[in-house]
């Protein structure tokens, strides 16, 4: 592990093996977790984490682990690992992490510290994970990002939930419409959980709060940089809901036909005029910052047209467009999107190698309806106790 210089003074931490003369040690950062259904609060998770040091190494949970401890995670152990080496903070990924972080495999990873959001994560018999490097004073948290879990998303496509899309005055509403209220108090009356829904969701983390998109998020996700001189731009354009490892497989693909990736993303309208249904799962706004934490990403169009347009094409200095394999729909079931780029011979159909799409995680989701909804049940009361007990011990302390 190489030692750096910075400004000619050690870390002062205080251990002596790491003062070395207008040197100072590598600062690696342990984060750990499941990371199913990879969302942008995972990505800012790690970002908080990079910030506090030079490296970030991810460890992820097996399936195995998983499963004895929440119930069975929606992806693989191996998609887990591909969608989170291709978060741009993370620099290293190790598989078989622990359910409790040890001190060992901090240790064993040559990191000082861990570093997780400020909820609560517990083992099946309800220990908090972390207690150990706690206590050990080698732990550090970050702010959770409110308005987005995974137990929510999959609510989403449960429930096939609209208002996560909606424009104008009630865009930032969270209220349900009525037709899925009769369909929630159905539900109610049979048992079935509101997937974190509603007003019966009451744990602090995993019931729904509205993500509030801010431009500074967008800053905080970008890397701000322009394409060089000379740099071959490559664009391609969707929904990319629901960021997953197809998409991850495309635009690494995609990326490697140039210098500089640029991503278009259709506005909630657009793509529900396409995909129909619920579609898109996740709205605009967080769609953007999905797709801005990929490593392999430099740009996105927020709200890009359907059509791929000669003023676009000018305007970025496109030399190559490209889509995937997925279907092109006809804009007014008659125009070509890709009809301009066509025309000037810059347009590639890409293969990814990867049959993964947001309708098959949903199918996936669907198929273990009652597991997830008894998973994320037993979750919720578990984070409730542990809320609950937290918010005692405060009192006491208070108190005393």
């Amino acid at each position: 592990m190489s030692d750096k210089l910075v400004n000619g003074t050690c870390n002062g931490n205080g251990d002596a093996s790491n003062k070395c003369n207008g040197t100072r040690k590598e600062v690696r950062v342990w984060c750990d977790g499941c990371y199913d259904m990879v969302h942008f609060g995972h990505a800012n998770s790690l970002r908080q984490a990079k910030a506090l040091g030079d490296k970030v190494i991810v460890g992820i949970h097996t399936d195995e682990e998983i499963t004895k401890h929440k119930g069975p995670p929606v992806f693989t152990e191996e998609e887990r690992v591909k969608m989170v080496k291709g978060i741009k903070w993370v620099d290293e990924v190790v598989l078989g992490a622990p359910y409790v972080t040890t001190l060992e495999v901090l240790d064993q990873n040559n990191c000082d510290f861990c570093v997780h959001g400020d909820d609560i994560t517990m083992t099946a018999e309800g220990v908090d994970t972390y207690h150990l490097v706690k206590s050990a004073n080698r732990y550090k948290e970050v702010k959770r990002t409110a308005g987005v879990s995974t137990t929510d998303l999959v609510g989403r496509m449960l429930l096939l939930t609209r208002n996560h899309f909606r424009q104008g005055s009630a865009e930032y509403d969270i209220e349900k419409e009525e037709k899925l209220l009769k369909i929630q108090q159905l539900q109610s009356r049979l048992g079935s959980s509101n997937m974190g829904q509603d007003s019966t969701a009451k744990s602090p983390w995993t019931g729904c709060s509205q993500f509030l998109p801010t431009t500074q998020k967008i800053i905080q996700f970008s890397d701000g940089k322009s394409p060089n001189p000379g740099d071959k731009i490559v664009y391609v354009a969707g929904a990319f809901d629901l960021f997953h490892v197809g998409h991850l497989d495309f635009l690494e693909k995609a990326s490697k036909l140039g210098d500089y990736l640029i991503v278009g993303l259709h506005t909630d309208p657009v793509v529900n005029s396409y995909k129909g249904s619920n579609y898109p799962i996740m709205n605009l706004h967080e769609r953007v910052l999905s797709v801005l934490a990929c490593k392999f990403v430099n740009e996105v169009v927020i709200g890009a047209p359907y059509c791929v347009t000669e003023e676009l094409l000018d305007h970025f200095k496109i030399d190559v467009v490209c889509h995937g394999r997925t279907p092109i729909s006809l804009e007014d079931g008659k125009i070509d999107p890709y009809a301009v780029p066509k025309t000037r011979a810059i347009f590639e159909l890409l293969d990814s190698g990867n049959d993964m799409t947001t309708e098959r995680i949903v199918e996936r989701i669907i198929s273990h309806r009652l597991e997830y909804e008894r998973r994320n049940q037993a979750k919720e009361k578990k984070e409730i106790e542990a809320f609950e007990a937290l918010q005692r011990q405060k009192q006491t302390q208070k108190a005393g």
